[in-house]
């Protein structure tokens, strides 16, 4: 059943959350998604969720890659995503280091704000989904409904720190979507 308006979304890291965690991924013949998340992806775009990924990528700010890979990197998984039904309305990227200045580095709220202004989104009826604490931080200091810890990439070692008390916590992104899909809105 559709959503009675489009000003929801859910806010997805990239790595170990959509696809398989790989060392400063930079490859698209090296993107390897998550079984099930397409599937789940699907189903949340279907009754009318955006799809938004949120992705820091340190690996340009440390000179081991260009914008250009990490470009070729999501054309490869908005391709697959589009071909399952579920396509990404937009890829947010912070390509600086831990240690360099940014706007939008998670657990920075910023890409959540920028997105709020282009798609008119209402956060308080958003998800962010992710395998580390700043992407929970990211959900929670933007206003978000749930930030939701999935176990892949590094999310079941970061299921062990207290300070994710306030997360829902999930095996993966069926289970996200699963969960999402009944909560009443």
């Amino acid at each position: 059943m559709p959503l009675l308006n489009m000003n929801r979304a859910i806010f997805l890291d990239r790595d170990g959350t959509l696809n398989v965690e790989k060392e400063y991924l930079h490859r698209p013949e090296d993107v390897v998604i998550f079984p099930g998340a397409l599937e789940a992806l699907r189903r949340l775009h279907d009754v009318g969720y955006k799809l938004i990924v949120i992705t820091n990528q340190s690996g340009v700010g440390r000179g081991y890659y260009t914008m250009a890979d990490v470009d070729r990197v999501n054309s490869r998984i908005a391709r697959e995503l589009e071909a399952a039904g579920a396509p990404v309305d937009k890829f947010y990227i912070a390509p600086e280091a831990p240690d360099q200045p940014s706007r939008g580095r998670k657990p920075s709220p910023q890409f959540l704000f920028d997105a709020r202004n282009e798609f008119g989104l209402d956060l308080a009826f958003c998800y962010m989904i992710g395998d580390k604490l700043i992407d929970l931080e990211c959900g929670w200091n933007a206003g978000v409904k749930k930030s939701i810890l999935v176990r892949t990439g590094y999310g079941a070692t970061v299921e062990k720190n207290e300070k994710i008390k306030n997360a829902v916590v999930v095996d993966g992104l069926l289970a996200a979507a699963d969960f999402i899909l009944n909560t009443p809105t």
